[in-house]
């Protein structure tokens, strides 16, 4: 049986655009409703309608057995939380994981947003730095894949970021990043931490959604009840943040990001280039 190659041809990189653009306009209008008072359903609808709205299909309800078009995990839950009637509240941490399928092409990527709390600063504000350090690993971890010359450098710069940040947070193990195309969920898978195998190599028609998923305390999990929410053992806090990131014959491109990952990674010094 012949593998079907982890990397993609110009034609097909170029067909992964516009599900990219529907995945982060997808998170955009959920960012701006995340506030106190409104529940994970309500989060839900909004990025279903905005893909829809576009043409598009959620491939998360592509998954078996799973019908909604996010997962929202909500504090202590890190990654694959349920939509439903949860009520945010003031000081919540809020992961948010979306894709979308067009032209059978897919996009994926995640957020987390500190909903406001002036009554409990201290609270928001170690909050908003889980999510500072996340997000900044990711970018670390995209920085390197466009430096780098294998998978494997990404999880070791994710893992440094992480390490460096000095809170002692802890990397979730058995959750990784992946290759996207045709299917949401393809190989190789990106560790977000080092490991010995440097990977398959980096090169033009590579795209990896690279996501760390990282919490406050214990690196500990358990799957929920309902048979999808990884949340921690000890009750800290989780974030997630996710990009699908494209490497092309010009430089790097992040397909979930507004303006193609420029503003998270100048801080590492690197300028993604368009394609079209």
């Amino acid at each position: 049986m012949l593998r079907r190659s982890i990397y993609k041809t110009p034609v097909q990189l170029r067909a992964m655009l516009q599900p990219g653009r529907i995945t982060a306009d997808a998170l955009q209008a959920v960012r701006a409703i995340v506030a106190p008072g409104v529940t994970t359903a309500e989060l839900d609808a909004t990025a279903a309608r905005i893909i829809e709205s576009r043409g598009a299909e959620s491939n998360f309800q592509l998954v078996r057995g799973y019908r909604h078009t996010t997962c929202v995990s909500v504090n202590e839950q890190v990654v694959h939380g349920i939509p439903g009637d949860r009520v945010l509240e003031p000081g919540d941490i809020v992961s948010i994981d979306a894709g979308a399928q067009y032209a059978g092409w897919n996009g994926d990527s995640a957020i987390t947003v500190v909903v406001p709390d002036p009554d409990r600063p201290e609270l928001v504000a170690a909050r908003d730095e889980l999510s500072r350090v996340t997000e900044g690993s990711m970018w670390a971890g995209i920085a390197a894949m466009a430096r780098g010359t294998h998978i494997g450098e990404i999880g070791a710069a994710i893992e440094d970021h992480i390490v460096g940040a000095g809170h002692g947070y802890g990397i979730l193990r058995d959750y990784v990043g992946h290759g996207i195309g045709r299917k949401m969920h393809e190989a190789p898978s990106v560790f977000n931490y080092r490991v010995p195998d440097p990977g398959p190599r980096i090169r033009p028609g590579l795209v990896l959604a690279i996501e760390p998923m990282v919490v406050a305390g214990s690196e500990e999990t358990f799957v929920e009840e309902d048979e999808w929410t990884v949340s921690t053992v000890d009750g800290t806090a989780g974030s997630h943040w996710e990009h699908s990131v494209a490497v092309h014959d010009g430089g790097i491109w992040v397909l979930t990001a507004p303006d193609g990952g420029a503003a998270g990674l100048e801080p590492f010094g690197v300028r993604p280039v368009a394609f079209e």
